[in-house]
């Protein structure tokens, strides 16, 4: 019976000032958001229309800080289906905000999409900072004086490329905000997860995300590519923040023509890198391709607990004889590395089992930070290692059994588990993936480790010293 019932979304409440970024395509909002974050979030390039999501930053100026939204470039009478999303996004980050900062190209000067942006500005009765973006020389800073004419808060000639009077801007926008009486409360936030959605292009990670937050956060379309930054959202569910990232569809190095595709594939392995738990979504129309395993490939290279995620379930005919174990055979065929992944059907479409995926996330989550005491690992070890090799005895090692030894083994880390394993001996080629897959077993039947991986890191005191 299928399950359609919606989480229950308790959003946090953003005690920070919020600054929206707006303005039309290619005049450097991105470049601009970058420069205030201190880092590279949204993707930058000379093609218009990269930012097509609201990407949130934190900034900070003169011991004030704020949160920043920077937003697609927007043509507000385009009925184009990705313009049309883009300009809904952005309306959206300009009624939660406080200030916006409205930025232009002075090189261009004043164009017909300026004039009617500013009828779209004035209209939300918030206050608006112009930014006359490149004018990087003094006589295109004077140029910047024709925005005046829409009668904002103030113009003021920058250079996102280059840093030159953005802070003459952050002071006046940081003027604007109220004084947070308790800095502390408004700086504090919840223990969060982070999440990653990962997947091929077109396989429903923003209408996941879409269903999980209840509300549509990101731009959802038939076209393949449409999402290509990584989009972070926070939210509560029982107590429990999450940090949502969703990401752009990974494809094939060679199936990348466009720049900000590029990007946006190294941008969404980036964002696992960051990720303690990714969702690994995989088309049940389809079916299980060789490039869903390459993605999967990736979380797990990044040390990430991993949960399986089968959409479109609802849309599988013949469920009678596609049964869902039939399918997990073939995904555990082609992912043999993932066999301690928990696999989930779902359909973001209609909701189904969708409820059940942050329960799974949280299990994962605290797998990942397991840290066994000393005391029972030492059981462990003399159960499994020591006792049964005859208190050290030789372990297989590449290419056969030599005099290798584990002596004795150590947790040195979690997030993900990883265990140093202390082998004397003359092998050269380390211990065999076999004994490895050996012990991660007796681990995990022992300590749980419910999706997240193992890692090994060998020593061997016959190497250190030939070193």
């Amino acid at each position: 019976m299928e399950n359609n019932e919606e989480i229950p979304v308790q959003k946090t409440v953003a005690r920070l000032p919020l600054v929206t970024i707006v303005g039309r395509p290619n005049v450097g909002k991105s470049t601009l958001f970058n420069r205030i974050i201190g880092t590279r979030k949204s993707i930058v390039g000379d093609e218009p229309g990269i930012t097509r999501d609201r990407i949130y930053g934190e900034g900070e100026w003169n011991g004030r800080r704020f949160k920043i939204v920077d937003t697609g470039g927007i043509i507000p009478d385009d009925e184009a289906v990705i313009p049309a999303n883009i300009f809904r996004q952005a309306s959206t980050a300009i009624e939660e905000s406080e200030a916006l900062i409205w930025v232009a190209d002075v090189r261009a000067g004043v164009t017909q999409l300026d004039e009617e942006l500013a009828v779209h500005l004035r209209n939300t009765r918030k206050p608006v900072l112009v930014a006359a973006n490149k004018a990087d020389a003094v006589k295109l800073e004077a140029e910047a004086a024709e925005f005046y004419q829409f009668g904002f808060d103030g113009v003021f000639p920058i250079s996102s490329e280059h840093g030159n009077g953005i802070g003459d801007l952050l002071d006046e926008l940081v003027s604007r905000f109220e004084i947070v009486e308790d800095q502390e409360e408004a700086e504090s936030k919840p223990r969060e997860i982070r999440l990653a959605i990962i997947g091929r292009p077109n396989v429903g990670k923003s209408s996941l995300l879409n269903r999980m937050l209840g509300e549509e956060r990101v731009i959802v379309s038939p076209i393949a590519g449409t999402t290509r930054d990584a989009v972070d959202t926070v939210l509560n569910v029982d107590g429990q923040a999450f940090r949502l990232i969703d990401t752009a569809g990974i494809r094939r190095k060679g199936k990348t023509n466009e720049m900000a595709e590029k990007l946006s594939v190294v941008m969404a392995r980036k964002s696992l890198e960051r990720a303690d738990v990714a969702i690994v979504l995989i088309d049940a129309e389809e079916g299980v391709v060789a490039l869903d395993a390459n993605i999967a490939g990736y979380a797990h290279e990044a040390g990430c607990g991993i949960i399986l995620a089968i959409n479109k379930w609802d849309a599988v005919e013949n469920k009678e004889t596609n049964t869902a174990l039939e399918f997990e055979r073939e995904v555990r065929d082609k992912m043999k590395f993932l066999e301690w992944a928990p696999l989930i059907t779902m359909s973001a479409l209609t909701g189904q089992r969708v409820q059940r995926i942050l329960p799974f996330v949280k299990q994962v989550n605290e797998a990942r930070n397991i840290r066994i005491p000393t005391s029972q690992l030492n059981d462990f070890f003399q159960r499994h290692i020591d006792q049964p090799r005859g208190g050290g005895a030789p372990a297989p090692v590449k290419g056969g059994v030599s005099r290798l030894r584990v002596k004795y083994m150590t947790q040195s880390g979690v997030r993900p588990p990883t265990f140093i394993l202390f082998t004397s001996g003359g092998a050269k080629t380390g211990l065999h993936f076999s004994y490895l897959r050996y012990l991660e077993n007796r681990l995990r039947d022992e300590f749980g480790f419910f999706g997240t991986p193992i890692r090994f890191i060998e020593r061997n005191r016959k190497k250190d010293r030939d070193k």
